[in-house]
């Protein structure tokens, strides 16, 4: 993804902000992307409150030994946007853990399903834990994977 950068945010660089002030930042470029953004190939292009979406290619590097892109790489990115959804929801130097992530394959993806869309939504959120739930999809809008997480709220980190 070309003019993206890539790294971890300084305890400095994101003092005093949100979760949702965080992913806004992101997508705007002025915080770094993931890491294992630049390795699966995929980035966050939205956030909202309570919404993240990430956007992502498969390539030939994901497949699996059926010539499929491995369902990890889907998992991956449904951690992502359920994991980025809550964070939104998230006050300043609040963060969050995953505790569980499961997810359903509905449709082969491969390096020719082109630009796949995982769009993350909070559906519970308590004060210790957040429930959410993300959909990937091709460009055609065809569901293609679906999953939830169960997140833990970490106070004071």
């Amino acid at each position: 993804m070309n003019g993206v950068h890539y790294g971890v945010a300084t305890a400095e660089q994101v003092a005093g902000m949100s979760g949702l002030q965080r992913m806004q930042a992101v997508v705007a470029g002025t915080l770094p992307q993931a890491t294992i953004s630049h390795t699966l190939d995929f980035v966050l292009v939205d956030a909202g409150p309570g919404t993240a979406v990430f956007e992502g290619r498969p390539g030939p590097t994901l497949l699996n030994p059926m010539g499929t892109v491995h369902g990890g790489w889907a998992l991956t990115l449904i951690d992502s946007a359920t994991g980025c959804a809550a964070m939104t929801t998230l006050a300043p130097g609040v963060a969050y853990t995953t505790v569980e992530t499961k997810a359903n394959m509905n449709r082969a993806i491969t390096p020719a399903t082109g630009l796949v869309r995982c769009e993350g939504r909070v559906i519970a959120q308590g004060r210790t834990i957040i429930t959410a739930e993300a959909r990937v999809l091709d460009t055609d809008g065809r569901l293609l994977a679906h999953g939830t997480s169960t997140l833990l709220v970490l106070a004071g980190r």
